[in-house]
């Protein structure tokens, strides 16, 4: 339940059922300048030193299918405005469903209003770092086919097919789903930009469930897919996009029918798979395993509101305390770990070209040659690491959320040595390769944390030998980065991610990838999940 609700959307933010016509519709760009400005020059009209508006239209489109059938078909809007002002030194929001001028102009006066209250038990005043402005921009995913003019019929016909494919060769259960998201997205501030941006994401998934009557032994495996910021062409997989092995993986584009006969496949052999021996192992992580660990224990213990102890309150702090930071040698990991937050990644979940914050995004060093450098910041945090301006990391799931500092796309950089996973796995007396992701848990610092994952192979003097079942690993972050001695080359780099990363309260979502090459990790303890009765 805990790795569903990571992976899938918020459903309850879906916003109004619409018809799958209306979300080909858009809102011209010079009626969204004018209602900006309406925003802007009430905000300043009422005393605020700074205000931005974001006009959101949040389109979302979810196809489910089990087995035979069609379980459900949603096409919603969430359509708004949200205005965040600096008054008296501290900020205020307000937004309204109601997109005109005379309801805008009221949405701002009382964001102002907002702020001036607050400022009564504000103890420092906030710290804007400054911004220029960029005038009438625009950035758009760079799709080549928008998932929301492919007919719903397509969709569900290539579902069924998955789940044709899954029965046929031996799934007990299947279901399958696609999901897509647009966000169009502008925003405009007194700094003098007006950004229009034109946001797409999709996700396909499926999940195979194989039992063995006699023993009455159950096993699953989800689809290895990855959700990505594409369009439709994701779909469409060429030969240049498998990645081949044990088991077939995917970059850039996804075959979903391929995957799903496999995967039923693997859930039977993982039936009459040996339960894992305890102890310690070297572990071969594959990308699709090793983006879910890159979020937890590097992703968000990097994020500097949880490192101020903003997030106390919920999903925790960090222990990537300031002090480590400012002495400029702490070992976060080996020195074969690389890692960087990076707005711009073409594919990924959190590319775009302006943060929500109108800062143009970009790219920079978190942990370099194992030593922690520097964390993500937005605007009014900047300051605090000593930046003259924000990293563009500030984000909100809608209209009507005031955006915060959220996770950039994180990632492991490939080494600069050739090495291939195979000749990785040849230089391994004892380990276990793991594929795909699975539960997880991890404490309140982002410290002593346990991960499992989807596929589990036993490695015996550089060769894999067979299946395993129950793997977990045990470690805190920096020994298990600490002990990072390989990682593959650029050839085998490979994105993986989250549709829902929820942080705040009220809690908000938001999507974000995390790529690797195959990373080898020495010496980790390994446990037995298995529970006998």
């Amino acid at each position: 339940m805990g790795m569903g609700a990571l992976m899938l959307p918020d459903l309850s933010a879906f916003g109004t059922p619409i018809d799958p016509l209306q979300a080909l519709d858009g809102v011209d760009v010079k009626i969204k300048k004018e209602l900006a400005d309406v925003a802007l020059n009430a905000a300043k009209s009422k005393g605020a030193t700074y205000a931005d508006i974001r006009i959101g239209r949040y389109l979302n489109q979810f196809v489910a299918t089990r087995e035979k059938r069609v379980q459900g078909v949603a096409n919603t809007e969430s359509y708004g405005v949200g205005i965040r002002v600096l008054a008296n030194g501290c900020w205020g929001f307000a937004a309204t469903n109601n997109v005109t001028k005379d309801s805008i102009a009221k949405a701002a006066e009382q964001a102002v209003a907002v702020a001036k209250a607050n400022s009564k038990i504000q103890g420092e005043p906030v710290q804007l770092a400054p911004q220029k402005g960029y005038g009438e921009v625009s950035w758009k995913t760079p799709i080549e086919i928008n998932a929301f003019e492919v007919p719903v019929k397509e969709k569900v016909d290539l579902l069924l097919n998955v789940n044709d494919i899954a029965m046929q060769n031996g799934a007990n259960f299947v279901n399958s789903v696609i999901f897509a998201v647009n966000e169009q997205k502008y925003f405009a501030s007194t700094d003098g930009s007006y950004i229009d941006q034109d946001v797409h994401r999709i996700y396909p998934n499926f999940n195979v469930t194989r039992i063995d009557r006699a023993s009455g032994q159950f096993k699953t495996r989800n689809s290895l897919s990855s959700p990505m910021g594409k369009g439709y062409e994701y779909m469409h997989a060429r030969p240049e996009d498998k990645v081949s092995g044990i088991v077939t993986r995917y970059k850039g584009r996804y075959d979903m029918l391929e995957d799903v006969k496999e995967a039923a496949r693997v859930a039977s052999e993982k039936i009459k798979a040996k339960s894992v021996e305890p102890g310690k192992y070297d572990l071969v992580l594959d990308p699709s395993h090793l983006w879910l660990t890159i979020h937890e224990s590097v992703g968000h213990p990097t994020e500097l509101d949880r490192v101020l102890g903003y997030e106390a309150n919920y999903a925790g702090t960090s222990f990537l305390t300031l002090d480590k930071w400012e002495s400029k040698k702490f070992k976060f990991g080996s020195d074969k770990v690389n890692i960087v937050a990076d707005k711009t990644q073409v594919g990924s979940l959190g590319a775009v070209g302006y943060d929500d914050e109108g800062v143009k995004c970009k790219k920079w060093d978190l942990i370099k040659d194992g030593v922690l450098v520097n964390y993500q910041a937005i605007r009014d945090q900047a300051h605090i690491i000593g930046l003259n301006e924000s990293q563009g990391c500030c984000y909100s799931q809608g209209w009507d959320d005031v955006q915060f500092q959220r996770m950039a796309n994180v990632s492991l950089q490939p080494d600069k040595e050739k090495l291939s996973v195979d000749d990785m796995i040849k230089n391994v007396e004892k380990g276990i390769y793991i594929i795909g992701d699975g539960s997880f848990s991890i404490d309140q610092q982002r410290y002593n944390f346990q991960f499992g994952g989807q596929i589990f192979y036993e490695i015996k003097d550089g060769k894999i030998v067979g299946m395993l079942n129950d793997v977990s690993y045990q470690a805190n972050t920096q020994e298990f980065w600490n002990s990072c001695n390989a990682v593959c080359d650029e050839s085998d780099y490979r994105l993986g991610g989250s549709f829902n990363d929820g942080k705040g309260q009220p809690s908000q979502s938001s999507a974000v990838s995390h790529g690797s090459s195959t990373a080898r990790f020495n010496g980790v303890n390994v446990i037995n999940t298995a529970r006998k009765i």
